[in-house]
């Protein structure tokens, strides 16, 4: 099973590992899943995130090839933008949800850990006559996530950019400990924070001086239990759960991803879903009687089951019982009463606003 370079850091740090789309990771701290997501909420969370791909696009239809494979037009972007979007099957069901990064001469696209193999094998089945260069860099570049509404104070003593001036969905290339970095202003967890591109050889000590450097501010090494609760209280999507090969981006509510104003694969299949209306569409719920919702569990309505939950906690910030899951289009509407099905038992619920905890990114 693959490791990241900071293996040794996260046992050091008494890191419990556990395996994750293929990788060995760490899923909570001695601190625990909750402290550390409250540390992300109210000061700081530091991520190892080098399970994640990276690939590089380079060459003179990068631009074309990119508007073909994906569903945002990329030529709303400008230099060193950064934007969410899709690649989608023919039939508009998802390949994966990606990151692109715009940057002098190249462009990055950030894809899920489970995906890298599928989608550059996906990718490089589609270039056919355009002019590009396709590279997984993956090994090369390393990634990690700084997040929390003191992320920037942390981060700016280590690299000589005014990070006041970065905004929301940019990205600047800098240095980081003068190690040649990317620092993205993305994130996966409702909080203003960065995605950092640096070296390999240079990852253990950005990680170690970061999480000096921020101790004084409350900044925590956080794992995966906590960015599902942190990602999953924005509503954000977690490939395998709320998105998939049999999921369209219009019954996810990604619809706000899709330029329609230009071709790409899977168009015309959505468009199609956009006219009809999708069949059934992503909710959230909030339990009303005490019980915790788990992925997979049957949704009911009048003792009939109609979907099934994708995701489902307690959660830490709101400090409630809930959920995400799918229901028929004709049952999503806020208020409407659901039941869960635990153990076979109905226990009651009702649709509520996506997302439950709004995200405060940088103006």
């Amino acid at each position: 099973m693959p490791r990241t370079a900071l293996y040794d850091a996260h046992v050091a740090l008494g890191g419990r590992m556990v395996e994750f789309a293929g990788w060995e990771l760490p899923v909570q701290y001695p601190t625990g899943p909750t402290a550390e997501h409250h540390a992300v909420r109210t000061a700081a969370g530091l991520f190892d995130i080098d399970h994640m791909g990276q690939f590089e696009v380079r060459g003179p239809d990068a631009e074309p090839f990119l508007q073909l494979i994906q569903s945002w037009d990329i030529n709303r972007m400008a230099q060193q933008e950064a934007h969410y979007g899709l690649l989608t099957y023919a039939d508009g069901t998802i390949v994966d949800d990606i990151f692109l990064y715009r940057l002098p001469e190249r462009w990055l696209v950030i894809v899920n850990a489970g995906n890298r193999a599928k989608d550059m094998a996906w990718m490089q089945a589609h270039v056919h006559d355009f002019d590009v260069s396709l590279l997984d860099v993956s090994d090369d570049l390393y990634m990690l996530a700084l997040q929390g509404p003191k992320a920037e104070a942390i981060l700016q003593p280590h690299t000589p950019d005014d990070l006041s001036q970065l905004a929301t969905r940019h990205a600047l290339e800098t240095t980081l400990l003068n190690q040649p970095t990317i620092i993205g202003r993305t994130g996966y967890t409702g909080e203003d924070g960065f995605e950092l591109y640096v070296p390999e050889t240079a990852a253990a000590a950005i990680w170690d001086a970061l999480l000096e450097g921020g101790k004084k501010d409350g900044l925590l090494p956080c794992g995966l239990a906590a960015r599902d609760s942190l990602r999953f209280e924005a509503a954000m999507p977690l490939y395998g759960h709320e998105i998939d090969a049999n999921t369209n981006p219009l019954e996810a509510r990604l619809g706000w991803t899709i330029s329609w104003n230009k071709e790409f694969i899977g168009r015309q299949a959505l468009l199609k879903t956009k006219l009809e209306q999708p069949q059934r569409l992503l909710i959230g719920f909030e339990m009303i009687d005490r019980a915790v919702p788990r992925e997979h569990y049957p949704i009911a309505v009048n003792n009939q089951i109609v979907g099934h939950v994708t995701t489902g906690m307690k959660s830490p910030t709101l400090d409630k019982f809930l959920g995400l899951g799918y229901v028929p289009r004709q049952l999503s509407a806020l208020g409407t009463e659901i039941e869960i099905l635990i153990r076979d038992v109905p226990k009651r619920a009702k649709i509520v606003k996506r997302p439950f905890y709004a995200p405060r990114y940088k103006k």
